[in-house]
């Protein structure tokens, strides 16, 4: 049976890593969104990589899901690798959590925004375009350019539900666009 993580969890988790673990962490995936803009959704677990990408950092990671009751299943650090794939993603993460021994950090909308281009299921249409109400509600940064450009390059999909979905985030950026 599959671990339901929602808004109040997650805040115990991501508290506890702040306090517990050292070092400077990444969240993104679902409980980021749960957090950060959307309160009622759930995940499955938690998207949070150590910035160092060491392997004492996975062992901790598991070592406090361990230690809050959860599965190790329940943290999962491997979105390292899709986050270390993005050119420059180093400068497009900012301070989200600041705990007695470590700091988690967000991604900026930027990063945000391309991190879920690949795979844009449904879910992370819903997620995208609760992020860029957010970005016109606070005047946040975020390079339409950029992410439009990377939109344009994904392969062409015989999927027709991925087509229509990419062509929504399009038109929504195009929007966030006209705005700024």
């Amino acid at each position: 049976m599959k671990t339901v993580l929602g808004r109040e969890e997650l805040e115990r988790v991501v508290r506890a890593a702040a306090d517990r673990l050292e070092g400077d962490w990444l969240l993104v995936g679902g409980g980021l969104v749960a957090l950060w803009l959307l309160p009622g959704r759930t995940t499955e677990d938690v998207d949070l990589m150590g910035l160092e990408g060491s392997g004492r950092e996975r062992l901790a990671l598991m070592e406090l899901a361990a230690e809050l009751g959860l599965s190790i299943e329940a943290v999962n650090s491997a979105a390292d690798f899709f986050v270390r794939r993005i050119p420059g993603w180093r400068s497009e993460i900012e301070p989200f959590v600041i705990g007695a021994r470590g700091r988690i950090f967000r991604p900026s909308p930027t990063l945000f925004l391309l991190l879920k281009l690949p795979r844009l299921s449904a879910h992370d249409l819903g997620d995208c375009l609760a992020l860029l109400a957010r970005v016109a509600e606070d005047r946040l940064a975020l390079d339409v350019r950029r992410v439009t450009e990377a939109l344009s390059r994904l392969p062409p999909t015989p999927d027709a539900g991925l087509q229509q979905r990419r062509e929504e985030l399009a038109a929504a950026l195009g929007a966030i666009g006209h705005q700024g």
